[in-house]
């Protein structure tokens, strides 16, 4: 008979963290439209908002560069150009595709925040936006909250940080590498607050919504409902796009997508982008790419390709200047594209990665913070779609780079032979991890 005590119930700090973030999201969303507005939680909201903006500029410096010093020079070659710039053009494309149709459907027009309205910031012309990419003062680019410019200043030492590490030089090789790995640590402790953030997450969303519909009644509803559409709709839209795609590069539109329905469904159903990586790389395997390609570009894809999410933050940002009653100008949405593709390098794989894209987006043109706890709220059911895009997008690319290189594609069913691109481009970028997942399991 064994002698050993019963081990210790878990603690109720434990048995609230084990529950998946989509029910505490989905629960304080529910509880927030029933309890109305009540003294003293108000502020709860508000700290969830400064929560979120205090993570902007952290995350951008650590996992930008993380993201850019992934890709060495000699890996950049040929295909890896390629398909990097095809992540690029998708994602400017995808975006302007969630702004197009929400612009179009104009959702959260005539809904407003209750309280006093926050007083837009005064937004620069194009030329100046511009011209304010490459800040005079780093420290007044933090201080002043220039998104662009931070983002500027982390690609550049990010580029810098990469020639080290692939220098000639044994003395500057080793100091890249140590800086690198200081950024990885840096990046690290980022991403665990982030999760303790999302943990108080339904706290706010609670507290915010209830704030909301106390004021708006079910106003709110019809509007977030049209929002849920335009993403699902500009999803759809994204993957009759990538269709038309593989149709210009003669591949079989019936056997990808044959080949790419499980990653699909595994992207949707637990919203991770790297946690369908293994099962995006046995599809790719049956769609006759060579690991020389694929081995490359899926591990990447999961790092900087967010299709999915670019639609989201194009729709959500719209939503969110309708409800603050401010319309965006063209200089103004174009800084929302060039925000969202550059964030989509150093975001993607980090929890809550649309939520903090979008808190980018919507500081980058001057929109309140208020109106993003409204699709805070919603997030978890958008963000099934938009992480079933982001692979859907990252198998695309990777078959028709492969279409485009000469024996990188076979015989679906043959054995992957050896090939000469192999032992170049065939290991995942540093830092990335195949079977890892995403962290904390968000794309």
């Amino acid at each position: 008979m064994s002698t050993e005590p019963p081990a210790a119930p878990p603690s109720l700090l434990r048995r609230y963290l084990d529950i998946p973030l989509i029910w505490k999201m989905a629960v304080a969303l529910v509880l927030g439209i029933v309890a109305g507005l009540a003294p003293g939680r108000e502020p709860l909201g508000e700290i969830f908002l400064s929560l979120l903006q205090m993570l902007i500029f952290p995350l951008i410096i650590t996992t930008l560069i993380v993201g850019v010093t992934s890709i060495s020079p000699q890996r950049l070659g040929r295909i890896g150009g390629k398909i990097f710039l095809f992540y690029l053009i998708t994602s400017a494309f995808s975006i302007a595709v969630g702004l197009a149709l929400a612009l179009a459907v104009s959702p959260g027009s005539g809904l407003s925040m209750p309280g006093e309205a926050d007083e837009a910031a005064e937004v620069p012309s194009v030329v100046e936006t511009l011209v304010g990419i490459v800040p005079a003062n780093p420290f007044e680019a933090l201080v002043e909250g220039n998104v662009l410019a931070v983002m500027f200043l982390a690609l550049v030492f990010g580029l810098a940080l990469t020639y080290m590490m692939n220098s000639d030089d044994e003395r500057a090789q080793d100091l890249g590498m140590f800086l690198r790995k200081g950024t990885d640590a840096a990046a690290e402790l980022v991403f665990r607050v982030v999760r303790g953030v999302l943990e108080y997450a339904p706290v706010g969303v609670f507290a915010l919504i209830a704030v909301v519909l106390a004021d708006t009644g079910a106003e709110a509803i019809g509007p977030l409902l049209q929002l849920t559409a335009v993403v699902y709709g500009a999803v759809i839209l994204m993957i009759v796009v990538y269709a038309v795609m593989l149709l210009l590069f003669r591949a079989p539109v019936g056997s990808f997508f044959a080949a790419a329905k499980d990653p699909m469904v595994t992207a949707f159903v637990t919203r991770s982008s790297n946690g369908a990586l293994p099962v995006s790389t046995a599809a790719a395997k049956r769609m006759g790419v060579r690991e020389g390609v694929y081995g490359f570009s899926l591990p990447l894809g999961a790092t900087i390709n967010m299709d999915g999410t670019a639609i989201y933050v194009g729709a959500a940002t719209v939503f969110v200047a309708n409800v603050a009653g401010q319309s965006l100008t063209l200089g103004e949405l174009a800084t929302v594209v060039l925000v969202g593709v550059l964030a989509s390098i150093g975001t993607a794989g980090v929890p809550g990665a649309g939520l903090i894209m979008l808190t980018m987006a919507t500081q980058s043109v001057g929109l309140p913070m208020a109106p993003v706890a409204l699709v805070a709220g919603i997030d978890a059911l958008l963000d099934m779609a938009r992480t079933m895009c982001n692979v859907t997008g990252d198998l695309v690319g990777t078959r028709i780079v492969a279409s485009t290189e000469k024996g990188m594609l076979r015989t679906p069913g043959q054995e992957d032979e050896e090939d000469p691109e192999r032992r170049r481009v065939s290991s995942p970028p540093a830092g990335t991890d195949p079977g890892d997942g995403d962290r904390g399991g968000l794309a």
